[in-house]
């Protein structure tokens, strides 16, 4: 089972004006973002990665290079447009707070299953899309690298939201409950019976412990049952500092 680490991309000059960049192309990292993306990959740094993919808009790239930058090692970064930004339409570039005034907001807020931006995508859409993409890449890494590899993807916040909410079972509807701040960490693991959230819209801590333990030598078969919800809650990885 592999482990997928969501990366939402640093605060962008969009962010800051409080304009919904969608898809309009020279939105990148403002000097806070930057930085935001520096500690994202810190805190990585002791993960070994076996992939980073990224959404192939700018803000998500520079995000990308700033964590595969701050490794010292060489790991390409490949592009994914399904986990792209949600297609606004005519609502990109807008302020949020003209955005407030619309009728379609009180949609997006409460029953966002019902929502389809005028020139856009729905947000049903949406979520399908950057979902059907993260798990095709999640058992792709996991079929070449092994059930231990550790992958990254770089995306932006409502698409997280909506990976995050399928991983939990929740429908769409409820999604706005959930928070994803700029270059914040999620963590899922996917696994045949289940997906497993690990960390939600997280911004200090070790991550060293998302390092796959040493392979356990082949002895007598066994039922495996590694995937299984431990009941009362397990031990929880191992404290190696």
């Amino acid at each position: 089972m592999a482990t997928v680490i969501l990366v939402r991309h640093g605060r962008t000059t969009a962010n800051a004006a409080g304009t919904l960049a969608g898809r309009l192309p020279g939105v990148k990292l403002d000097d806070t973002g930057l930085a935001q993306a520096v500690r994202a990959g810190e805190r990585l740094a002791p993960v070994p990665l076996v992939a980073v993919v990224s959404s192939p808009l700018e803000r998500c790239k520079q995000t990308a290079r700033e964590i595969t930058r701050v490794r010292g090692e060489r790991i390409a970064i490949d592009t994914d447009r399904g986990i792209t930004e949600c297609d606004y339409g005519d609502w990109q570039g807008r302020p949020l707070k003209e955005l407030g005034k619309e009728k379609l907001w009180s949609t997006v807020q409460a029953q966002p299953s019902a929502a389809t931006f005028p020139g856009g995508e729905s947000m049903t859409a949406m979520q399908a899309r950057a979902v059907a993409a993260v798990r095709r890449r999640d058992a792709a890494v996991e079929a070449e690298h092994g059930p231990g590899a550790v992958w990254v993807a770089v995306s932006h916040g409502d698409i997280i939201k909506s990976l995050l909410a399928d991983a939990l079972g929740m429908h769409l509807d409820l999604f706005q409950r959930l928070n994803v701040d700029p270059a914040s960490i999620s963590i899922v693991r996917y696994t045949a019976s289940r997906p497993y959230v690990l960390a939600t819209n997280t911004h200090a801590g070790d991550l060293s412990w998302l390092a796959p333990p040493p392979a356990k030598k082949r002895g007598r078969a066994s039922t495996d049952a590694s995937t299984d919800a431990v009941v009362g809650g397990g031990a929880g990885p191992s404290v190696t500092a």
